[in-house]
C-alpha cells in the first residue's frame, strides 16, 4: 500500500519589492512521501520568487510530465515551467521546449551538477536558474510544522523568510538568466 501525501497549510505574506508584488496568500500544498522537507521549502521559495496569480503547484514527483510549479494561460498554454532540484540536461531541454519560460530552483551540492547538467544547456534562450544556499535552506526546512506561517520579503535580489523561529536570509545566486 502506498503512503499518503502529507498536507501543509500555508499562510504566505509575500512582499516582493523588486517586482512590486504584495500579497497575503493562503493555500494547501501536498508533500509527496518521497519528497524531503528541503525540497518542499525550495518549492515554496520558488512559488514566492516567481509568484503570479495563475501560478499553481504541479504534481511534480508524482507525474514526470508536470513541473513542481507552473503558470498557464487561460487557453491552457504553459507560460512558465518551474522545476526544483538538480534535473539532468535532457530534462531541462525537454521542459524548456514545452514553455515560453523555464525556471529552475536548484539546491544542494551544485558543483558537479553545473558542469554535467547546466553547462550543456546554457545556450537555451528561455532558461533561468537560481541556486539556493544549502545551509540556509536546510535551516529553514528543519522540523517544518504542518501549518506554516511565512513572511517572505524580496528586495534588491535578497530573499528573507520570517517564520516562528525568526528571520532566515536565503542567499541566492543566479546561474543562468534572471527572474
Amino acid at each position: 500500500m502506498a503512503q499518503p501525501s502529507t498536507t501543509y497549510k500555508i499562510d504566505l505574506n509575500l512582499t516582493d519589492m523588486d517586482r512590486s508584488v504584495y500579497e497575503s496568500l493562503r493555500f494547501t500544498v501536498a508533500r509527496h512521501p518521497s519528497e524531503t522537507e528541503e525540497r518542499l521549502a525550495a518549492r515554496l521559495i520558488g512559488y514566492a520568487l516567481f509568484y503570479h496569480e495563475h501560478l499553481a503547484f504541479g504534481r511534480g514527483l508524482s507525474d514526470v510530465d508536470e513541473p513542481a510549479l507552473w503558470e498557464k494561460s487561460l487557453d491552457d498554454r504553459v507560460l512558465h515551467w518551474i522545476e526544483v532540484g538538480q534535473p539532468d540536461s535532457d530534462r531541462i531541454t525537454w521542459c524548456s521546449r514545452r514553455t515560453e519560460k523555464f525556471s529552475l530552483v536548484a539546491y544542494g551540492n551544485l558543483r558537479v551538477w553545473q558542469t554535467k547538467a547546466l553547462d550543456p544547456v546554457r545556450s537555451l534562450k528561455n532558461i533561468n536558474v537560481v541556486a539556493l544556499d544549502q545551509e540556509a535552506l536546510a535551516s529553514l526546512a528543519l522540523n517544518m510544522p504542518r501549518a506554516l506561517n511565512w513572511s517572505v520579503m524580496i528586495s534588491d535580489g535578497e530573499l528573507f523568510v520570517t517564520d516562528e523561529l525568526g528571520q532566515h536570509e536565503i542567499p541566492m545566486q543566479w546561474l543562468a538568466g534572471e527572474r
